[in-house]
């Protein structure tokens, strides 16, 4: 009894003495930074008593975070709140933990995909050290690393034995359609058909109508996947069907043209996959058509060229402005930006310009033909609009081919995974994955989001889904004593 009374008393007595601070710095210094210190208490205990917890609450958060420049403008630096400094202390955290335990799953870090990953990591460090700008560099290759641990080594190990998976597309879907509420909101004040406002109704919660559409397509697999499986009761069903139209909605609503195409991509691969076709006959269509492009391309120019459909409102029109490569400025500016990352590269080919520099150096390589109404010389215009041709401006040509080697790596489990399982929920939460990251890989041809919270999250978070899988899997093959699959099965797609 007198153990319990003294807990009470120190309760109090902690309660009245923040009550005091409070007041003190409210009226004294007009400053309400001890509000923040229940949260930051609380942060602190998950991490150390529930660090998934935390990891969750990042994800769950994500949607929803702010950079910091809207809530102190004028500043020098940049930064999610609250999702990168809990990502930084997550980092510090899990290399305390490796310290003093002295391991980690053994599985998770000599997979092949980590393997691919490490070699990215490697190749970002060496032209960190050859950057022409080595500061913004070794920012980049920090925030990649925290990227990673947290949302591809530390989750690859809560999916164990594919656990905990539907939690993880759970917390990020739900906040999710706060902001799709949100934006719509505010789109239907402009017109819900205007095209232009959807360019910025998203914000500041995203920073661009496309890096919203990129999210919206990498989660409605899981979706598509969630409403034909059989696990849930009837109402549960039906808020799936409900979010699922909700999602498409938004999509639709994002007029982000790049989101639209990867996922008829998506759905592409997906019968593919269904169909069990052969990857040898895939293969030679791929060449086949790559050599027509190839043999026809000033014709295939010039029929582009003729295309002056403007993107707009019209969904019809706005599909058909993809092509637009005449007098559509968002489509012109990208040519300029790729342009501009091809000279870059001819100049530095081998080391690259340093990872992350391309904002500040593209500039100069701007061909006055090839300026648009919306080209600027300042960092603040975005990167290389390309996942694949900025890596090879910043970081040689290495830095491409290992972005490569990861996404061939990683569709090469996911299949191989899918081949194998046989629980059916296994199986949708592997095709949901990999279709999931097959809508970015497409995306990033036009686009680039990884160096932001909003992707990564996903992009890491399905890549450690089909790891996991793959290796649960692997186990059910060894301890039964099965063979692996047929090789003419496991070699279709």
């Amino acid at each position: 009894m007198y153990q319990i009374r003294k807990k009470v008393v120190l309760f109090y007595l902690i309660s009245a003495l923040f009550i005091l601070l409070n007041a003190f710095f409210m009226v004294h210094k007009h400053s309400m930074i001890i509000n923040a210190l229940p949260f930051v208490f609380g942060i602190i205990l998950l991490a150390i008593f529930a660090f998934d917890k935390l990891l969750y609450l990042v994800v769950f958060f994500t949607p929803l975070s702010l950079p910091l420049k809207e809530i102190m403008p004028g500043l020098s630096f940049d930064m999610f709140l609250p999702t990168e400094p809990l990502l930084v202390g997550i980092l510090l955290i899990f290399i305390l933990k490796c310290f003093t335990n002295g391991r980690f799953d053994r599985d998770i870090l000599t997979h092949p995909v980590s393997l691919a990953i490490y070699f990215s990591l490697f190749w970002i460090l060496a032209t960190s050290f050859t950057s022409t700008m080595p500061l913004v560099s070794f920012k980049f290759l920090l925030s990649r690393i925290w990227f990673i641990v947290s949302f591809y080594l530390l989750t690859a190990k809560l999916f164990e034995s594919g656990k905990n998976i539907e939690k993880f597309i759970w917390l990020y879907t739900l906040p999710l359609l706060i902001v799709i509420s949100y934006a719509t909101t505010r789109h239907l004040s402009y017109g819900l058909w205007d095209k232009q406002a959807a360019n910025f109704v998203v914000n500041p919660l995203y920073n661009d109508h496309t890096a919203y559409g990129a999210a919206l397509a990498m989660y409605l697999p899981f979706l598509f996947g969630f409403s034909f499986t059989k696990i849930y009761t009837p109402k549960v069903k039906l808020f799936v069907y409900a979010v699922l139209g909700i999602l498409l909605a938004g999509l639709i609503l994002s007029y982000a043209r790049a989101a639209w195409l990867s996922m008829i991509v998506a759905f592409g691969v997906w019968g593919i996959m269904r169909l069990k076709i052969r990857f040898k006959p895939l293969f030679i269509t791929f060449l086949a058509t790559v050599s027509i492009i190839l043999v026809f391309q000033n014709q295939i120019l010039m029929y582009l060229e003729r295309n002056d459909t403007e993107s707009s409102a019209n969904l019809t029109e706005h599909i058909s402005s993809i092509s637009n490569i005449s007098s559509d400025a968002s489509n012109l500016e990208r040519i300029n930006r790729w342009s501009c990352a091809i000279r870059m590269f001819e100049d530095k080919p081998f080391w690259g310009w340093g990872p992350g520099t391309y904002m500040f150096k593209y500039a100069p390589y701007q061909l006055t033909a090839d300026r648009t109404i919306i080209s600027t010389n300042s960092a603040d215009g975005g990167n290389a609009h390309s996942e694949y041709l900025g890596p090879m401006a910043e970081s040689g040509l290495l830095g491409v081919i290992t972005f490569l080697i990861l996404i061939s790596v990683v569709v090469y489990t996911a299949i191989h995974a899918y081949t194998r399982a046989k629980d059916k929920r296994l199986k949708t939460l592997v095709m949901s994955a990999l279709l999931g990251l097959i809508t970015y890989y497409i995306h990033g041809i036009l686009n680039n989001f990884l160096d932001t919270d909003k992707l990564s999250v996903p992009f890491w978070g399905f890549t450690a889904i089909i790891v996991a899988i793959d290796i649960h899997t692997r186990k059910i093959v060894k301890a039964e004593g099965l063979p692996e699959p047929d090789a003419t099965v496991t070699n279709r797609i």
